[in-house]
C-alpha cells in the first residue's frame, strides 16, 4: 500500500473561517437568550465579515471544495436566517406572543427558501443573466435590515420602544423581501474608473472609522441607504426581466 495522499493544511483555511463564522452565529444566539443584545448583534456583524471573507480566500489560496460550498450555505442560514430573528425575538418581539413567533419563522423560512433558490440558480446551465443584480434581497442585507429597529434604539440608548407588533410586521416584510422578485442592487454590478479609486478607498475608510466610533447610528444609516438604493432599482427597473423564470 503506498502513503496516503498529503493535504496541504493551508487549503483548510477557508472552510475554518466559515466554521468560526458558524461558531460566531450559534454564540450571537446565546447572547441573545442572556440579554446581551449588544454583543450578540456585534457576533452577527462580526460573522458577516467572515462570510465575505472565506470565500475569497478559497479563491485565492484554490481550494473550492463541494464541502467548502455546502459549509458556506449552512453558515448563511444559521448566520443570517436564524440568528437574526432570534435575537429580535428575544429583543422585543416576545410581547407580540404567537405573532412575534410567526414573523420569526416567515424570516427564517424566507431565508432558507431564498438560499435553496440561489444554490439551484448557481449549478443551473440555464441560469439568468441578472447582470449584477439579485434577484430578491440578499440573506446578508436582509440579516442588517431586519436589526435595523434594534440599531436606532442603542444608538439613542432606550430600550425597546417601538410596538411589538409593529416590529414583528416589519420582521415579516422584510422575510418576504428575501423570496420577493425585486431587483436589488449588487456590488459586482459597480464599475469605476481607476482615477477615482483612491477615492473609493477613502471612502470605505470613513465608513470604517465611522463604524468604529458611532456604530449603531452608522449601521442604521447603510441600512437607510441600501433602502433607497433598492426604491432606485425599482422605479428605474434596472434589472433582469422579472418575469424569467429562476
Amino acid at each position: 500500500m503506498g502513503a496516503p495522499a498529503k493535504f496541504p493544511i493551508i487549503q483548510l483555511i477557508p472552510n475554518l473561517v466559515t466554521i468560526i463564522a458558524i461558531v460566531a452565529g450559534l454564540t450571537a444566539i446565546r447572547y441573545g437568550l442572556e440579554g446581551d443584545f449588544e454583543r450578540a448583534v456585534k457576533l452577527i456583524l462580526l460573522a458577516a465579515v467572515l462570510d465575505g471573507i472565506d470565500g475569497a480566500l478559497a479563491r485565492m489560496l484554490k481550494s473550492e471544495s463541494k464541502v467548502g460550498a455546502e459549509l458556506d450555505s449552512l453558515a448563511d442560514f444559521l448566520n443570517f436566517g436564524v440568528a437574526p430573528p432570534m435575537i429580535m425575538y428575544f429583543w422585543a418581539l416576545q410581547e407580540a406572543k404567537g405573532l412575534g413567533w410567526i414573523a420569526v419563522l416567515v424570516f427564517s423560512i424566507a431565508s432558507v427558501l431564498r438560499l435553496a433558490r440561489f444554490n439551484v440558480s448557481a449549478k443551473s446551465d440555464d441560469e439568468p443573466d441578472t447582470k449584477g443584480y439579485y434577484i430578491g434581497i440578499p440573506s446578508p442585507a436582509g440579516a442588517l435590515l431586519v436589526m435595523m429597529p434594534m440599531f436606532i434604539t442603542f444608538a439613542i440608548e432606550v430600550g425597546p420602544f417601538l410596538p411589538p407588533l409593529a416590529v414583528s410586521a416589519y420582521v415579516a416584510l422584510v422575510g418576504l423581501g428575501l423570496i420577493s422578485r425585486i431587483p436589488t442592487w449588487s456590488i459586482k454590478a459597480v464599475h469605476i474608473s481607476r482615477e477615482y479609486v483612491k477615492f473609493l478607498v477613502l471612502g470605505l475608510v470613513f465608513v470604517g472609522a465611522a463604524v468604529m466610533s458611532f456604530p449603531w447610528v452608522t449601521l442604521f444609516a447603510i441600512g437607510l441607504g441600501y433602502i433607497g438604493i433598492v426604491g432606485w432599482c425599482i422605479s428605474t427597473r434596472r434589472a433582469p426581466d422579472l418575469s424569467k423564470p429562476e
